[in-house]
């Protein structure tokens, strides 16, 4: 596409990326729309007054999604896919998925009552509702995650037996399998499911009210009015904008989509080059599944499988997410003053007046955060806020009334249609893992892999969480991931931890005692000081099937649960890294299509500027950045994005002026020095004073300034 092509170029093109889905004009579309209302309405009341089982209300999200997902992606693309035998085979996927979920909840009881000995009806019925979630899964995400289920669910009653070594599995019968993955509540209609239509339809369904009340112009207005007056201001608006819109969307490519036509173009007007805007759109909103409260549905499934309140999640999320947005700012900056980027008014209206005529968007927010940190569970909280954007919009001067409301309610479940599916569909893998033990075997093989090595760890689950991202969405990458390799790391960071008392020389008795059992004659040095070489020896005397209640004895609880915590949200944040790594990047080829530039040398742009993806998850690791006091954690804080600033000038050579090789040296250790974890408050201040002195040193570099004294 050149720079002069039309708006419906454009259009055209981000289509592509898009899944191919019926009009809303047709007879269909209104059907969707009207299915839309009716599921929405019964997922609120499932989720404040319904007592029906979890079990029967996840079959039944399942069949209505699955009705959704059939009527608005057909089954074939182009031409083939609008003709009526196409539809009418759509239309029978439908029926049948709300087939399969009155069967269930109709003849569960007539199982047990029979001693779980399947007949025909469930055979086929089990059997529909796999094939079901596979067809659609592939619709929706394409074939790499239904490829996975069959290999997975395969492998448990077909070819695990024939596979040596740890890998090795006995095997179940394909009727236990049938069974564990449609009737039990450890299946499709698990966990994974609950997670879905609960918190993660609740907060989608909150986000389509706020963007229909008109937040979403809200906060793009507010974005460019608080950032556009600065040098390099529409990249600051994409970052800001981003953000803010990532909050509630949870989906980096509509981010990219909804944001990147207006900030994209404000960019290049001000002089950034075409692929450095579409890089900065991108990476900014990559940031908004990282940005609470939605966090992409992973702030949800994070709380599920740690047991820490969602609340306690997305409050300690928030720093990091600040940091991250920080760095491509910082991206920004360092360009804006290279290129010599002219100051652009991208809104001439006071803060004041902006913030007049949209202060009521923001209170569905204090509604919500006021609600979470009162107690109240999220998806009560979020009802209440759906309750409060409907009522604040009466304060402006365009209310939600009845239709506003019925297009937020449709448009909410059209949002979660693949997601839905996405999160039940992988939930069999999950059960898979659960059955089979697999998990365990995979985190001993990384440890094994890494030598018990943190960092090539890391580097390990990096590399696994992007080629996972080739196939499948960042929630599901993060589901994957954290069932296989979130033990590992849990581990791993914990023995630092225990390391670091030994080395210390305050272990407590009550895990001393464990080594005295193991070896009495070592136990002794356990009452001084020693190396780290000799902690580690020390602790390779303890088997693996104790370690964990050494960890017990030697480690607070609550600094367990933010080990834990850790984990999950490194992984959490490596599995982001798919949005904007090639060879498969859809965030930025979306943004690439806008700017008009090559999609895949945008996505090494974007790539360079998401380097905080990698950089803070290191700091979740190896510092108290999460489970810290407030003090150690805004150090952390504070240094940690001056040292990323030092990154990004090592990384560009530049800051306010360019820098030769030597500066370029010294950027670099100063970012080391600011983020580097250890005990020295010292090293940490003198780090700062060297960069603050070598970004005013740049400054007089610039060619403007140089100009200036030459004058």
């Amino acid at each position: 596409m050149s720079e002069t092509s039309s708006p419906s170029a454009t259009e055209e093109k981000l289509k592509a990326l898009q899944l191919t889905q019926r009009a809303d004009d047709t007879v269909i579309g209104k059907m969707i729309y009207w299915i839309g209302i009716c599921f929405a309405i019964a997922h609120i009341y499932f989720n404040t007054l319904g007592t029906l089982s979890e079990l029967y209300v996840s079959a039944i999200h399942f069949s209505g999604f699955a009705l959704l997902c059939a009527l608005m992606f057909p089954l074939a693309k182009g031409a083939l896919g609008y003709s009526k035998w196409v539809l009418l085979l759509d239309i029978s996927i439908g029926i049948a998925a709300i087939a399969c979920a009155i069967y269930l909840i109709s003849f569960e009881d007539a199982l047990y009552e029979r001693g779980v000995k399947y007949n025909n009806f469930d055979w086929f019925f089990s059997i529909l509702s796999i094939a079901i979630a596979l067809e659609l899964v592939r619709r929706t995400t394409g074939w790499f995650i239904p490829a996975m289920i069959i290999f997975a669910l395969t492998y448990v009653f077909w070819w695990g037996p024939y596979i040596d070594g740890m890998f090795g599995f006995a095997g179940l019968s394909l009727e236990t399998v049938l069974f564990r993955s449609y009737f039990s509540s450890e299946g499709m209609f698990g966990q994974i499911a609950r997670i879905s239509w609960t918190f993660v339809f609740m907060f989608i369904l909150f986000g389509a009210f706020l963007v229909k009340s008109g937040a979403g112009e809200f906060i793009i207005d507010l974005s460019r009015c608080a950032a556009g007056k600065f040098v390099g201001g529409p990249g600051f608006v994409a970052v800001l904008g981003s953000g803010l819109m990532g909050s509630v969307s949870g989906s980096s490519v509509a981010n990219t989509v909804s944001t990147g036509v207006i900030t994209i173009p404000l960019m290049r007007k001000a002089g950034f080059p075409a692929k450095f805007s579409a890089g900065v759109e991108a990476a900014a909103s990559t940031g908004g599944q990282l940005m609470p409260p939605v966090m992409g549905a992973g702030a949800f499934i994070m709380a599920s499988y740690t047991q820490i309140p969602y609340v306690q999640i997305i409050a300690i999320a928030a720093l990091p997410a600040l940091l991250y947005f920080l760095s491509v700012g910082f991206y920004v900056r360092v360009e804006a003053q290279r290129m010599d980027v002219q100051t652009v008014e991208v809104d001439s209206r006071p803060l004041a007046e902006i913030f007049k005529q949209g202060w009521h968007f923001l209170l569905p927010l204090a509604v919500l955060v006021s609600l979470l940190i009162y107690g109240f569970t999220p998806t009560y909280a979020a009802g209440l806020s759906i309750i409060a954007v409907i009522v604040s919009s009466w304060l402006s001067p365009q209310p939600m009334r009845l239709t506003q409301i019925c297009d937020a309610l449709s448009q909410g479940s059209k949002n979660m249609a693949s997601t839905a599916i996405l999160l039940v569909s992988v939930g069999l893998v999950v059960n898979v893992v659960a059955m089979t033990g697999i998990g365990n075997t995979f985190s001993l093989m990384v440890t094994e892999w890494a030598g018990g090595s943190l960092l090539i760890t890391l580097v390990l689950i990096a590399l696994a969480s992007l080629i996972l991202g080739m196939g499948l969405p960042v929630t599901a990458a993060y589901i994957v991931l954290a069932t296989l390799s979130a033990p590992a790391l849990y581990n791993l960071i914990a023995e630092m931890k225990l390391i670091e008392l030994l080395v210390a020389g305050v272990l407590p008795d009550a895990a001393k005692s464990i080594f005295l059992l193991l070896d009495p004659v070592k136990a002794v040095l356990l009452n001084a000081p020693m190396s780290a070489e000799q902690a580690a020896s020390m602790l390779a005397l303890v088997p693996d099937s104790f370690k964990a209640q050494l960890l017990e004895q030697a480690l607070d609880p609550h600094l367990l649960t933010m080990i834990l915590l850790s984990a999950h949200m490194i992984i959490f944040w490596l599995s982001q890294d798919s949005n904007v790594t090639p060879p498969v990047c859809l965030t930025a080829f979306a943004a690439a299509t806008i700017a008009g530039t090559p999609p895949m040398a945008t996505g090494f742009t974007a790539w360079k500027i998401a380097k905080g993806l990698y950089i803070v998850p290191l700091i979740f690791a190896y510092t108290n950045f999460i489970g810290g006091s407030s003090m150690e954690v805004m150090q952390i804080f504070i240094f940690s994005a001056f040292g990323l600033y030092a990154f990004v000038g090592f990384m560009e050579g530049y800051l306010e002026g360019p820098l030769n090789i030597a500066l370029r040296l010294l950027s670099l250790l100063l970012a080391l020095g600011l983020m580097w974890p250890h005990q020295w408050l010292w090293l940490n201040l003198l780090s700062l004073a060297l960069f603050i002195a070598l970004f005013i040193y740049s400054s007089k570099q610039h060619p403007k300034y140089v100009a200036k004294v030459a004058a």
